[in-house]
């Protein structure tokens, strides 16, 4: 529902690439991650003209109480060169002065995703290629709630 404005007039597929093995209940900063995934996402649909954006979400490693996953965003927009890509976090950066004119934007959001991933511990990365897409990767760490032995529900939750 979030990304269907940007979607219209655009051959995009969207679509949701979700690992079966991510735990059920996970503990971590939802809204700060909501917030990275939308900017993300966003821009995905915003520089990508025809073609996919896939948002997808895989566990890299599961312990007795925490987890780490890697939630990625992958377009096949209009891709960065690879001069540009050691600022494109930077505040009020963008990929091209005409980025700014033809598409909008501030060059603020990945400044602040990037912000808002530190805070919450964990990395944003980016691979991208010229004229075929860019691929932006999260990995977060998250606990997993402790549960009763006799019901297998998170403590302090009803069941």
């Amino acid at each position: 529902v979030m990304f269907s404005t940007g979607l219209e007039g655009k051959a995009i597929a969207l679509r949701f690439d979700i690992s079966p093995d991510i735990p059920r209940q996970l503990v971590g900063d939802d809204m700060r991650l909501q917030q990275v995934l939308v900017n993300l996402g966003g821009n995905a649909i915003k520089f990508t003209s025809t073609g996919e954006v896939v948002v997808a979400v895989r566990l890299l490693e599961r312990g007795m109480r925490d987890a780490r996953l890697e939630f990625s965003v992958r377009d096949t927009g209009i891709g960065i060169a690879p001069e540009k890509l050691t600022h494109i976090f930077d505040g009020f950066s963008q990929a091209e002065s005409s980025t700014t004119r033809r598409y909008g934007g501030t060059g603020l959001g990945l400044s602040i995703s990037k912000r808002l991933v530190d805070l919450m511990g964990g990395d944003l990365q980016l691979d991208s290629t010229l004229g075929q897409g860019s691929t932006f990767r999260v990995w977060l760490p998250v606990c997993q709630p402790e549960t009763t032995a006799s019901t297998g529900t998170p403590q302090g939750e009803a069941q």
